[in-house]
C-alpha cells in the first residue's frame, strides 16, 4: 500500500515539544511535512477525571506504510503516558503532492 497516503494527528503539551516532534519526524523520513496548530482546547478523561487543557496539534502527513514506524517513534519521543496517534486516510488530491509525500518518506 505504498501509494496510499494519510493524515496523523497527535498533539502535545507546548508549542516547543510540537515543533521539536514536527522536525524529528520529518528529519527521521517519517513523514514529508507536519503542521503545528495551536493552542487549542481538549477535554478528555484521564485517571478517573475530566480535564480540560491547552494542546498543540500536529497534523503529519505520509505514506501509509510508515503508518506503524510513525507511530512508535511519537510514542519513545512523546511526554505524554499515551500520546494520541491517529491515522486518517487521504482519499484524494493533486497526485503532484501525493508523489511528493511518498518521496520524502523513502
Amino acid at each position: 500500500m505504498d501509494d496510499n497516503h494519510v493524515v496523523v494527528l497527535t498533539t502535545t503539551d507546548s508549542a516547543e515539544s510540537a515543533a521539536t516532534l514536527a522536525r524529528a519526524v520529518v528529519e527521521a523520513r517519517l513523514a514529508a511535512c507536519a503542521q503545528v496548530g495551536g493552542p487549542i482546547r481538549s477535554v478528555y478523561r484521564w485517571d478517573g477525571e475530566v480535564r480540560d487543557d491547552r494542546e498543540w496539534q500536529l497534523w503529519i502527513k505520509t505514506a501509509y506504510d510508515r503508518v506503524d514506524e510513525l507511530t512508535e517513534f511519537v510514542k519513545a519521543n512523546h511526554s505524554y503516558d499515551v500520546p494520541e496517534v491517529v491515522a486518517l486516510p487521504v482519499l484524494g488530491g493533486n497526485p503532484d503532492y501525493l508523489a511528493w509525500i511518498t518521496a520524502q518518506t523513502r
